[in-house]
């Protein structure tokens, strides 16, 4: 196979912290690796090398294939927010349009507008200003596929990803022949897509091929191979330090070479591979939690004309471990901050009659949202909050500043020469370790984690679950790291849109197959019931009995199961269209836009038969 990438005798220092040093490697057609290191080790630091937005410090070598195409796909996606989605991406796009006729040109802009339909960008003309950030994640994503590059390079592609815009591109991925280099943090992505693990560790390169459990095993041979080397050179050391001690006179004409030797034995002998991992053995104790946690009552948010939480009643239980899951603005973080109440009562109205103005529509503060109903906190309860936007460190400040407790941070993979770096100099991953550590700290008896798997690398993600997985308390995860939410939560609380949310006792892997083998199935027959998920039967919830449907009820879920289908076979017709490159411009806007409206039925429909079914 052809030759992609050589690096060769690349290095990358800041200060004194060496990242990594005269590393060199070979990336061929068809490699899909995944590069694997501990925040603040380099990773970012080597993409933008390679991507010329950085110098190696030793010079070195880097040469692609002649003529290959390679799309960069960055953490942070540089636009303009006056710019529609559309025209923000054909701006990025001039070095890969610039030398294209016509006729290629309209192919490319049906490209970028069918994978912005695929990830339900379905209004090109809208201005990125209005995107959410997993909505501008969605389309710098989509720009990059559009390129139909031979090689993509991509930084931590999943974050801020929805879990369906995730499965859409790991399909895509895993199906293509592209080359791939990519940092994820995402253990599913990880294994579905990519067949080499290459890592970063202690400023050397290592390279796997296999999957993430292949990694797991070899790095753990690899490090305990290292450590019986260690014992050996130990051994050597302590012959030569006695030869080292001996008096001035037994060692006046001792040759040069072996006390330079002795010197560089020791090093060596120092040298360790112990795994540094995050130990939250200290963080275990938790306030007292009474039986009284939170209990919502027919809760109801609106901010402005759109529903974000409809008639909820829930009673939160001691020990529990809930995972939230939905689309992007569905309101996940909306709700979990009523339940903490984040919420001050500038920021939410309670009586609908002094929220509404004249006409009863138009909400009188527009900066403010409508709560009703009731949610009663526990006296004991202490809620330790992580929140997505919830670094306020100054940046001024160093890691003692923020944690006086060097033995809690060293633990923490926070090492002594990092104790007085600023919090500017820290990696993303880096920061969010230490905001985790603050809350932590708090010895909460509730945890409310707002997306906590974000920039975290994969050694502190698996220490996190061990620890999230004994938490005497209760727990309440936002994530679209699937694995995360497999390993730790009981049940599912599936926030479907305009409010709707639905719980589903198990893991998130079984509710996704529960899902597609729902929609698929052909539709129930005349008196007979639909089977539906599992449910507690705790006695928790108010309405915890299963409905018994009405005929019209049931007629209704038979038809809802038909146009689920009819509704699944039409979009995959359309997306065979787009695909084809057969259809004219006013086709492929009809059919874009077409899609666009499948989607939102399907969404609307599964909504419903969650409704009727539950």
């Amino acid at each position: 196979m052809a030759s992609y990438l050589q690096i060769e005798n690349i290095s990358k220092s800041y200060g004194p912290k060496i990242l990594f040093e005269h590393i060199g490697f070979n990336i061929n057609e068809g490699d899909k690796i995944a590069l694997i290191a501990p925040n603040g080790t380099g990773k970012t630091s080597l993409l933008k090398i390679l991507a010329g937005e950085d110098k190696s410090d030793s010079g070195g070598k880097i040469v692609f294939l002649k003529d290959i195409r390679i799309a960069f796909l960055q953490q942070e996606y540089d636009f303009d927010p006056e710019k529609s989605v559309f025209d923000q991406i054909m701006s990025h796009s001039t070095r890969f349009t610039s030398h294209l006729d016509q006729e290629h040109l309209w192919e490319y802009e049906r490209r970028v507008k069918q994978h912005l339909t695929n990830f339900r960008l379905t209004d090109f003309s809208q201005k990125m200003k209005e995107l959410s950030g997993g909505e501008v994640k969605r389309a710098a994503i989509a720009e990059m596929l559009a390129t139909e590059a031979d090689f993509y390079i991509m930084d931590e592609p999943t974050n801020h990803l929805d879990i369906d815009a995730i499965e859409f591109l790991e399909n895509f991925l895993s199906r293509s022949r592209c080359t791939l280099l990519m940092v994820t943090h995402d253990r599913y992505f990880l294994d579905r897509v990519c067949n080499t693990v290459m890592e970063l560790d202690h400023g050397a390169l290592y390279v796997y091929k296999g999957n993430y459990a292949n990694f797991l095993e070899k790095r753990s041979e690899r490090i305990a191979n290292w450590n019986a080397e260690t014992d050996k050179v130990r051994n050597i050391f302590r012959r030569e330090l006695e030869w080292m001690r001996s008096t001035p006179q037994a060692r006046t004409g001792k040759a040069r070479h072996r006390i330079d030797a002795f010197h560089e034995l020791k090093d060596r002998a120092f040298q360790t591979r112990n795994e540094k991992q995050v130990s939250m053995a200290e963080l275990s104790g938790s306030t007292r939690l009474g039986t009284k946690i939170i209990d919502c009552k027919d809760v109801s948010f609106f901010y402005g004309d759109k529903c974000y939480l409809s008639h909820f009643s829930y009673n939160f239980q001691r020990y529990e471990k809930v995972g939230i899951t939905g689309g992007n603005g569905a309101g996940k973080s909306t709700f979990v901050n009523l339940l903490t109440g984040n919420y001050t009562p500038e920021m939410v109205a309670t009586d609908p009659a002094s929220y509404y103005g004249a006409d009863g529509k138009t909400p009188l503060n527009p900066g403010q949202g409508l709560l009703t109903g009731k949610i009663e906190r526990g006296e004991s309860l202490k809620i330790g909050y992580y929140r997505q936007k919830g670094i306020t460190f100054n940046p001024e400040d160093t890691v003692l500043d923020i944690v006086n407790d060097t033995r809690l941070l060293g633990r923490f993979l926070f090492p002594h020469d990092m104790l007085h770096n600023k919090v500017e100099k820290l990696s993303g991953g880096e920061k969010r370790r230490l905001y985790l550590l603050t809350i932590l700290m708090q010895q909460p008896n509730m945890l409310v984690m707002d997306e906590p798997t974000n920039d975290l690398d994969i050694v502190t993600l698996n220490i996190l679950e061990e620890y999230l997985k004994e938490f005497n308390g209760t727990l309440v995860i936002i994530s679209h790291d699937r694995h995360f939410l497999d390993r730790l939560a009981d049940h599912l609380f599936v926030f479907c849109g305009d409010g709707v949310v639905k719980d589903f006792t198990g893991i998130y892997s079984q509710y996704r197959e529960f899902i597609k083998e729902q929609a698929g199935r052909p539709a129930a027959k005349e008196g007979t019931k639909a089977s539906s998920p599992a449910k507690k039967e705790t006695g928790r919830r108010e309405d915890n009995a299963k409905k018994k449907l009405t005929y019209e009820e049931q007629k209704e879920l038979e038809q809802t199961e038909k146009d689920l289908e009819s509704l699944n076979n039409e979009k995959e017709t359309l997306e065979n269209s787009l695909n084809s490159g057969t259809l004219s411009y006013e086709e492929l806007q009809k059919a874009s836009a077409r899609i666009g409206e499948i989607m939102a039925l399907i969404d609307e429909k599964e909504t419903r038969w969650l409704e009727l079914s539950c």
